[in-house]
């Protein structure tokens, strides 16, 4: 499968992903990891944008779309990607149409996880992350809670409340995805490749794409 995952941050989309994997082998691939991989790998592609991420500046998109493209060519994409939270704004989305069309792939569609702002305030900001930068275990005080509270299963250190997924924060990033990311399912529902999901349930949201494919 061929698929772009759209959805508000805490709206389930690494959930899924993890979970498609495994239908059939395609890979999940994120912006975060695609840089990260182009960095660790030195390519001239990556020696630019980490110029770029140690100055604190967003990468460009030309630079970003480059290193996508080097990457969908990785062998282990031929069996399928799934690109979690890319593209993150319209002139990406136009410029990744170009680059697939370019590399001769056809994506199947865009799926828009479409989750109500309460239900996501509700699980980041019950989300606990282990302090231990070596482990970085993830929980939930509601749904998976630590067996003792505070404390790591994994490592024994203690779990905190990330400063970015506080109520306050939280509601900030839903604002800006609203602004800059959301126009994205309409962008594909005008390209004819738009499955949209109301669902909170990865479970359901999992079959809706499965059994459209």
């Amino acid at each position: 499968m061929r698929l772009i995952l759209l959805g508000a941050p805490g709206a389930g989309k690494g959930t899924v992903a993890k979970r498609l994997t495994a239908v059939d082998g395609s890979v999940q691939i994120s912006t975060g990891d695609i840089l990260r991989g182009a960095v660790r790998d030195g390519t001239e592609l990556g020696k630019k944008a980490d110029a770029f991420m140690k100055a604190g500046d967003l990468v460009p998109d030309e630079l970003i779309m480059g290193i996508m493209g080097e990457r969908l060519l990785e062998e282990d994409c031929s069996k399928g990607f799934l690109l979690d939270g890319f593209p993150r704004t319209i002139p990406q989305a136009k410029e990744l149409k170009v680059l697939l069309e370019k590399l001769n792939i056809t994506l199947d569609f865009a799926v828009n996880l479409d989750v109500p702002r309460d239900v996501i305030l509700d699980r980041l900001t019950t989300r606990r992350t282990c302090s231990n930068s070596e482990c970085q275990a993830i929980y939930n005080i509601k749904s998976m809670p630590s067996k003792v509270d505070g404390v790591c299963d994994k490592c024994g250190s203690p779990t905190i409340q990330r400063d970015d997924e506080t109520e306050e924060a939280i509601s900030k990033r839903l604002d800006t995805y609203e602004e800059k990311t959301a126009p994205l399912a309409k962008f594909y529902e005008e390209e004819g490749l738009l499955l949209s999901v109301n669902a909170t349930s990865s479970d359901a949201v999992v079959e809706a794409i499965t059994s459209k494919l």
